[in-house]
């Protein structure tokens, strides 16, 4: 897997907004129910999408890694993305509130931490064990902010899930690579927060690419130092802006549209299915084998995904027919 991500491509991608009220003649509760699933999964495509994009750019990245570095990947990443993203959203910089500023830095700073926390990671230990430590990041953001014990219960199968993807081999990693793979699952928790707070207060991808910016500048001089003159090699360039496409400019964007309207521990709890998607890249871009133990977790971490959407659609509907009911008993 790639490290995590977020956010928007905005110009060409309007916002999805809140649909108004369902069913209001002759639909009975299996339409409406209907209805709420079709609303779930909308997000939720927008989420796996992004998934699939980030991970085949992990397999480009992994393949650019011996010519630039870790930390120059990383460089090559943010600045090609921003770069990108500037020139699509030409972000509005006037008449921006100070905390709006302040959202900014703080997830420009995640970014950048986050992504060269896991390449260094990446750079010491398997990149399977890698992704299975950093999703627990997110997965004890899911236990944390859930309010359903549904929720709980699905994101303690994922977990069993990735622990399983561990195989066991959690002693016999190298213990710094470990610590910067925990360390990135912990920056993801705190991107998937930050991440809907700038969708909240910029519009379409402007926020988004201000961070990004900034998380550029702030990766640019460690990039120089580690790799030089070989970040301007246009044949590494070219690698570079393909791992900035589809690991930062099209994941973030998707995912991003998608915190608009899934809660972070759905979110975080979907975000589980990245080392069977990781497993899937690997498997055609670099020929990594996998074991049936490997396919085992797989359908674990999946199973609690599937869960945790229909979970989401259940509550949705049940939540409309309150609102049908109220709204019949006021009338």
């Amino acid at each position: 897997m790639d490290e995590p991500r977020t956010a928007a491509v905005g110009a060409a991608v309007s916002t999805p907004e809140a649909v108004g009220a369902v069913g209001a003649v002759g639909g009975g509760g299996s339409g409406v129910g209907a209805t709420a699933s079709r609303r779930a999964l909308g997000p939720v495509a927008l989420v796996v999408g992004g998934i699939v994009s980030v991970q085949f750019g992990a397999a480009v990245a992994v393949l650019l890694m011996p010519r630039a570095g870790a930390v120059g990947v990383v460089t090559l990443r943010l600045v090609l993305a921003a770069l990108v993203l500037l020139v699509i959203c030409r972000p509005r910089v006037r008449g921006h509130s100070r905390a709006d500023w302040g959202t900014v830095l703080v997830f420009g700073a995640v970014l950048a931490t986050m992504n060269v926390l896991f390449y260094q990671a990446a750079d010491r230990i398997p990149l399977g064990a890698a992704v299975t430590l950093e999703v627990l990041g997110p997965l004890a953001l899911s236990v944390i902010v859930s309010r359903r014990l549904g929720n709980l219960l699905w994101a303690g199968l994922a977990l069993a899930g990735v622990v399983l993807l561990s195989g066991g081999g959690f002693d016999r990693l190298d213990p710094v690579g470990a610590a910067f793979a925990l360390a990135a699952g912990a920056m993801w928790a705190t991107y998937i927060v930050f991440s809907a707070r700038i969708g909240q207060r910029f519009p379409q991808a402007d926020g988004l690419a201000l961070a990004m910016a900034f998380g550029a500048v702030l990766t640019l001089p460690l990039g120089i130092v580690e790799a030089g003159s070989k970040l301007i090699v246009p044949s590494t360039i070219g690698l570079g802006l393909a791992v900035a496409l589809l690991s930062s400019v099209l994941p973030y964007t998707l995912e991003m549209l998608a915190l608009r309207r899934l809660p972070a521990s759905t979110f975080a709890i979907l975000m589980s299915i990245e080392p069977a998607v990781a497993a899937m890249a690997g498997f055609f871009i670099l020929h990594q084998a996998m074991s049936f133990t490997d396919a085992l977790a797989i359908a674990l971490v999946i199973a609690a995904s599937m869960g945790a959407v229909r979970a989401q659609a259940d509550k949705r509907a049940a939540e409309g027919k309150a609102e049908r009911e109220e709204l019949a008993v006021e009338t």
